[in-house]
C-alpha cells in the first residue's frame, strides 16, 4: 500500500503531538513512547510508560487493513521519525536511553522503531538484520 500525502502528514502531526508532551524547557523524564496500531479502526495511539495516552489519530487509509499494516506502519513511522529526528525528536525532554516501540492491537510489543542512547541511534530493526551472518562469515574468514 502506497502512503498518501495525507497519511504522512497525519503521522508527522502525531509525532509532533507526542513531542509536545515533553517540551525541552521542562525537566527530562524517563519513558519510552509506545505506538499502538489498530488495523480494524485505523487508529494510531501513543502512550508513555505509565500508559497515559499522549495522542490519538485515525489514519483513514489504514481502516480495515490486515496484519500486513504493521510492517507498513513501521516503515512509515520510521521514515517520519528520521525526517523529524533533529528538529523534533532530539529536542524532547526524555532521558536516554529511550525508544519508540510499535505495539499491535492487543498491546503486544512488535519491535523497536527508534532507539537512542547517548551517541547511539538505531532506527528500526532492519539496520541489524543479517548482522549475525556477517559476523559469522567474518570470523570464519579470519580463522580460515
Amino acid at each position: 500500500m502506497e502512503a498518501t500525502p495525507q497519511t504522512i502528514q497525519q503521522l508527522e502531526r502525531a509525532i509532533r503531538k507526542v513531542a509536545e508532551n515533553f517540551p525541552a524547557e521542562k525537566d527530562a523524564i524517563m519513558t519510552d513512547i509506545h505506538l499502538q496500531v489498530k488495523p480494524s479502526s485505523g487508529e494510531l495511539l501513543a502512550y508513555d510508560d505509565n500508559d497515559e495516552e499522549l495522542t490519538r489519530i485515525v489514519v483513514e487509509q489504514w481502516i480495515n487493513s490486515g496484519d500486513e499494516l504493521y510492517d507498513e506502519a513501521a516503515s512509515l513511522i520510521c521514515q517520519c521519525i528520521e525526517e523529524m529526528r533533529e528538529t523534533i525528536i532530539e529536542q524532547m525532554a526524555v532521558l536516554h536511553p529511550f525508544s519508540f516501540v510499535l505495539m499491535d492491537e492487543d498491546g503486544e510489543t512488535l519491535r523497536d522503531l527508534y532507539l537512542v542512547d547517548d551517541d547511539t541511534v538505531i532506527l528500526s530493526k532492519d539496520l541489524l538484520e543479517g548482522l549475525d551472518e556477517e559476523l559469522d562469515q567474518f570470523l570464519h574468514d579470519l580463522l580460515g
